[in-house]
């Protein structure tokens, strides 16, 4: 009996060191909260659009307890640069990578790379051609596209020539957002789409291109800047000129130079997204996805078009206005 009883105790006591070990790992391996890390590479590294969605990847970061790094060449035509900035963090171990690629196709390698090496990637404000990211975050372009062109032809009663200032060919969402105002453009046949030009988001570029489209088509009804910077520099250029209200413009997200060229009436529309929305749920996102939880294959974060009339409602000043440090 005593031996019966010494061997039962014996495997008590060997099932608990059982049960010890599989619980307690040691303090080396475990990965508490604040030891994920989520890298978010963007387009650029500057710009009033890239730095609301830095403060609502920040917000988030914060909420989620993890270790957020934005980086972002400082060019958007800086493709490989881009690309070099995800392979480091890839070399450095991200638990999560967050990617605005700036061109869809060349950054699809390195993506499905990160993907390779257990990295779950969200795509943000744009799309990588790669079936491995986990979700897209961000505005749905085609249609934001659509509801730029209905409203110039509204402005120039659905005829005339209309010139496109785009930024970075190549980028997934300067081509939906083109595709969405030539298909709603081409409904018209009045309207005649002179050019395609694109600016590399440099300010001075998308002037000069706006001065010799108006050159060349002196007759030039309207101009629709596809992101912030086309936008800031077209809008300057026709206020150089003095045409503002001559020549109609529609622009895309609301820096504070083009808030001030709607007031001042260079500007007649402007499409704004949710940038602090962009970067806020993009690392929520990441978050879940490093956890093992499933997240949504696409999150629109909606769009909406601006003018002088609605611009001071509430619902609008908290995405033309957003949190200010």
């Amino acid at each position: 009996m005593n031996r019966i009883l010494k061997r039962m105790m014996l495997l008590m006591a060997l099932l608990s060191l059982v049960l010890v070990s599989c619980a307690e790992v040691p303090s080396s391996l475990r990965k508490t909260d604040s030891d994920r890390k989520v890298s978010m590479i963007v387009k650029m590294n500057s710009g009033s659009f890239w730095n609301t969605v830095k403060m609502g990847a920040e917000v988030a970061a914060k909420e989620y307890n993890v270790e957020l790094t934005f980086t972002g060449p400082d060019s958007e035509n800086d493709i490989e640069g881009q690309i070099t900035l995800v392979e480091d963090a890839i070399q450095n171990k991200a638990d999560a990578i967050i990617l605005s690629a700036s061109d869809y196709m060349r950054l699809a390698q390195v993506t499905d790379t990160a993907s390779h090496h257990k990295i779950p990637v969200i795509s943000m404000d744009t799309e990588v051609a790669s079936a491995r990211v986990k979700s897209f975050v961000g505005t749905n372009n085609y249609e934001a596209g659509q509801k730029a062109a209905e409203r110039l032809i509204e402005l120039i009663g659905g005829r005339g020539q209309v010139g496109l200032v785009s930024f970075v060919e190549g980028a997934r969402n300067a081509n939906e957002r083109a595709s969405g105002m030539l298909d709603y453009l081409a409904r018209f046949p009045n309207i005649d789409v002179v050019d395609l030009v694109y600016c590399g988001s440099d300010v001075q570029l998308a002037a000069e291109l706006t001065h010799d489209m108006l050159i060349q088509y002196p007759d030039l009804s309207g101009i629709i800047a596809l992101n912030e910077v086309a936008g800031i520099g077209v809008s300057q250029e026709i206020q150089r000129l003095s045409l503002g209200g001559e020549v109609k413009i529609i622009t895309f997200d609301s820096p504070p130079e083009v808030i001030e060229m709607i007031q001042e009436g260079i500007v007649q529309a402007t499409v704004i997204q949710n940038p602090f929305s962009n970067g806020y749920l993009a690392v929520k996102h990441a978050v879940d996805a490093i956890e093992g939880i499933q997240v949504p294959e696409r999150d629109d974060t909606g769009s909406k078009l601006v003018d002088l009339d609605n611009m001071l409602w509430p619902e609008n000043q908290k995405q033309l206005f957003p949190f200010v440090k």
